[in-house]
């Protein structure tokens, strides 16, 4: 795997004339030392329709400088990257290519920027000499490589935090630097200003004229996002980051019941294949995450139980069961977003974007459409709580539920989706929703962790070894499941109120 940094800098502006102030002056720097001025040749590489740039990812190929190689940037927040290194060579690193298929596809990398950098560094240090940050005051020169012969010049000053470092230095950094006249970038990077100042003059189109947004519009904004978030965390499971997984399967589902909640919207003679591609994946992904959250459950159970209670080598056996179910499901993971299925269901969602099905609702203001969906998905779920609380616990009751919970996330998804049209009301009313899926997966997860608990019980059984404490988790399961049971009939009637219903205007 690339090495990893996550940088956190901020860009200013700066003319040639431009001088750095006495950044000594700044709380807590010691000393200013000058390190001299390095050459750097960096050539950017994306996609001949700038695929990475637009999603503000950036690879380039550096020479020059102490860090001279690939180097690999992913967005977290504004000011913030995770920088991936690679050394360097003359084609794309092989866990570069991994980490941009979801972008890339089968498109080629080519180089569309070159930028050549004289970079004049100082470093700030603290009283032991440790380094606080760098300064640097850039004179850059780019030039188009693809899509345009332009060429641009600029200065800017760039203040990079060191590792491990406070971010609220660099605001102290930055009072200094706007004490003395220097002003924040209005470009986020260096490539970013690059692509615009290069790009070929557009002609603006005359015809142009504003419209309001239609049903069709916001469900096809919705989707867009979700699908955009699916490629976006395509790179943070590979590199197995926390929760990543779990987010891009939340991003899978959302998708999916859109295409569903919506289908007065969109055609489902296109979208319905769509959707079953993307309950696929989310099972796949399901693989992973659900052994992570049962894996979560088992040991804050264990966690929760008095010493004495613990009997046997449990967390030992909980530890081996675990690894073993994980590390299976990990590589099936990665095979996944490997294989040819997985691209051409990217591919398909971008085409669906391109030339959405839109049928005759999708054109009808969202205020009359969007409801009646909304609460389409409600009325499924109604049916569902409903019979689930006709049944006496036990099996039956327990399906019914884990029913009702799904109908749950759709009427809640449906909701957030139309809440950039509906607002407040379609608010109020996911919040409920959300309510009772949370306390109907509590009693799924349940369900499933007595399955595993009675596996590792027999298991240990089997070994000698004493299933007492198995047993014992068990019994809690059962009584954390007949909780959520007699839960489920108050927070039904917050959530099932019809003030709240009447409030989407459906």
């Amino acid at each position: 795997m690339a090495d990893s940094k996550r940088e956190i800098e901020r860009k200013y502006e700066a003319t040639a004339e431009t001088r750095l102030p006495d950044l000594s002056r700044v709380a807590g720097v010691s000393a200013v030392a000058h390190r001299g001025v390095s050459e750097l040749d960096a050539v950017y590489y994306d996609t001949e329709d700038l695929r990475l740039a637009t999603d503000s990812l950036t690879l380039r190929r550096r020479t020059g400088g102490g860090d001279a190689g690939w180097h690999l940037k992913f967005p977290v927040a504004s000011g913030i990257r995770d920088e991936l290194r690679e050394p360097l060579s003359d084609t794309l690193p092989r866990s570069f290519a991994g980490l941009l298929r979801s972008r890339v596809r089968e498109r080629a990398l080519v180089p569309v920027v070159r930028l050549v950098s004289a970079r004049d560094v100082h470093h700030l240090l603290d009283s032991d000499g440790a380094l606080l940050a760098e300064v640097s005051v850039d004179r850059v020169r780019a030039e188009r490589l693809t899509g345009g012969d332009g060429t641009a010049s600029w200065t800017e000053i760039e203040a990079e935090l060191a590792d491990d470092g406070d971010p609220a230095f660099l605001d102290a950094v930055e009072r200094r630097l706007r004490k003395a006249g220097i002003r924040p970038s209005a470009s986020p990077s260096k490539l970013a200003r690059a692509l615009a100042e290069t790009a070929p003059k557009r002609q603006k189109d005359p015809d142009g004229r504003a419209r309001r947004p239609t049903a069709g519009d916001h469900v096809l904004a919705y989707i867009r996002h979700q699908s955009e978030a699916i490629a976006a965390l395509d790179p943070a499971v590979r590199r197995d980051l926390p929760d990543s997984v779990h987010q891009m399967r939340v991003a899978t589902r959302r998708l999916r019941s859109a295409l569903r909640t919506y289908r007065k919207i969109l055609d489902r003679g296109v979208t319905d294949p769509v959707g079953d591609e993307l309950k696929w994946l989310a099972a796949e992904l399901g693989i992973d995450r659900d052994q992570e959250v049962l894996d979560a459950r088992l040991r804050a159970g264990l966690d929760n139980l008095p010493r004495a209670l613990v009997l046997g080598p449990v967390r030992g056996r909980l530890r081996i069961w675990s690894v073993a179910r994980r590390n299976g499901s990990r590589r099936r993971t990665v095979a996944v977003l490997d294989g040819k299925r997985y691209l051409a269901l990217l591919e398909s969602l971008d085409t669906l974007l391109a030339a959405p099905p839109l049928l005759p609702a999708a054109s009808r203001a969202p205020g009359r459409a969007l409801p009646r969906a909304v609460l389409k998905e409600y009325g499924r779920l109604a049916d569902r709580v409903g019979h689930a609380l006709e049944l006496p616990p036990g099996h039956d009751r327990d399906l019914a539920m884990h029913e009702a919970r799904k109908a749950a996330k759709r009427a809640r998804y449906a909701a957030e989706a139309a809440r950039p049209a509906l607002g407040g009301p379609a608010k109020r009313f996911a919040k409920r929703m959300k309510a009772v899926q949370s306390l109907l997966g509590d009693h799924q997860d349940s369900v499933v962790a007595r399955e595993a608990l009675r596996t590792l019980a027999v298991q240990a059984h089997a070994a000698g070894e004493s299933a007492f404490t198995w047993g014992l988790l068990h019994g809690r399961e059962e009584a954390t499941a007949a909780a959520r049971e007699r839960d489920l009939l108050a927070v039904w009637e917050r959530a099932s109120r019809a003030e709240l219903r009447a409030a989407l205007g459906g």
